[in-house]
C-alpha cells in the first residue's frame, strides 16, 4: 500500500523548534524528489522544502536558514527540522512528492506557533 504519514507537529511559542517526520511506504522514495508542504488557514497549500534522491534541497524563501529538510531513504523517512518558528509558520504540514500526487495526501500534522 502506497502511503505517507506525517507526525511531529504541536504547539510551540515563537522562537521554538519542532521536527516533523514523514513515513513513506510502498516505495514512494523511488518515485522521485520528496517535499514538505503546508497549508495555513484560508490559504492555498504551498511547498516549503524539497529534497532530491541525491540530497539536493530547495526551500521557500521565508523558511531559508530556519528549516532543514532531510531524508533517510533506507528507512523511507523524511524529516523537517524547524527552528526559530514564527506565527506565520502555523498550518497543517504535509509530505508528498515534489510533483505531488493527489492520492498521496495524508492527514498532515498541525503546527501552531503562538507569538
Amino acid at each position: 500500500q502506497v502511503q505517507l504519514v506525517e507526525s511531529g507537529g504541536g504547539s510551540v511559542q515563537a522562537g521554538g523548534s519542532l521536527t516533523l517526520s514523514c513515513a513513506a511506504s510502498g516505495g514512494i522514495f523511488r518515485l522521485g524528489a520528496m517535499a514538505w508542504y503546508r497549508q495555513a488557514p484560508g490559504e492555498q497549500r504551498e511547498q516549503v522544502a524539497s529534497i532530491s534522491s541525491i540530497g539536493s534541497t530547495t526551500y521557500l524563501d521565508s523558511v531559508k536558514g530556519r528549516f532543514t529538510i532531510s531524508a533517510d531513504s533506507a528507512k523511507s523517512m523524511m524529516f523537517l527540522q524547524m527552528n526559530s518558528l514564527k506565527s506565520e509558520d502555523t498550518g497543517v504540514y504535509y509530505c508528498n512528492l515534489k510533483n505531488p500526487v493527489r492520492g498521496l495526501w495524508g492527514q498532515g500534522t498541525q503546527v501552531t506557533v503562538s507569538s
